[in-house]
């Protein structure tokens, strides 16, 4: 069952291997795999799609946050998120005579799936869309009863909708114990 593994950490050289290196060591398949700079420079988020049974999930977690590097790991799978990805297509459609050949249908159906056209010739189009992995797959089945298609994705992103995570712990000191304060009434 696939896994959608949500990954905060340094932008340093290595980081990336370091976290991609334990799930293929242990024989996980990535399935998607993206990655970019924060806000804070210094910080970078991946996220991973990796199939893992379910009863595995929180032990991948628990390897994940013991990572050089790796600040905070957490599952979206099950938790209220937002998974988005990026479809870019070339389709093949020779220009017509008219408003009725395949050039008008394929706009037609881009529009139904809230593509967008990036790049237009006598050849074919470019289309631009983004939505979850289901809708990518139906837009690329419908394209290829047109023609000729090339398909580009960029993987999944995900954004935690749980108020609790939308900012990050601040590190507690390995070694030190945590305080308690007592407050009388």
């Amino acid at each position: 069952m696939l896994q959608t593994i949500s990954v905060l950490l340094e932008n340093k050289t290595g980081a990336l291997m370091r976290a991609t290196g334990l799930l293929t060591a242990r024989g996980y398949n990535i399935e998607s795999l993206t990655v970019a700079k924060t806000l804070d420079p210094t910080l970078s988020r991946m996220t991973i799609v990796v199939d893992v049974e379910p009863r595995l999930r929180a032990q991948v977690i628990k390897q994940m946050n013991k990572l050089i590097n790796v600040l905070q790991a957490s599952d979206l799978s099950e938790s209220p998120s937002v998974t988005r990805e990026l479809l870019l297509l070339r389709v093949r459609a020779a220009a017509e005579e008219g408003n009725n050949g395949p050039r008008t249908a394929i706009l037609k159906e881009a529009e139904i799936f809230g593509a967008r056209v990036v790049d237009s010739s006598v050849e074919g189009f470019a289309l631009e869309v983004t939505g979850d992995t289901e809708k990518l797959d139906e837009f690329i089945d419908v394209m290829r009863s047109y023609g000729d298609i090339e398909v580009t994705r960029s993987g999944a992103v995900a954004v935690s909708l749980d108020p609790k995570k939308l900012r990050l712990s601040p590190p507690v000191p390995r070694g030190a114990e945590p305080t308690t304060v007592n407050v009388e009434s």
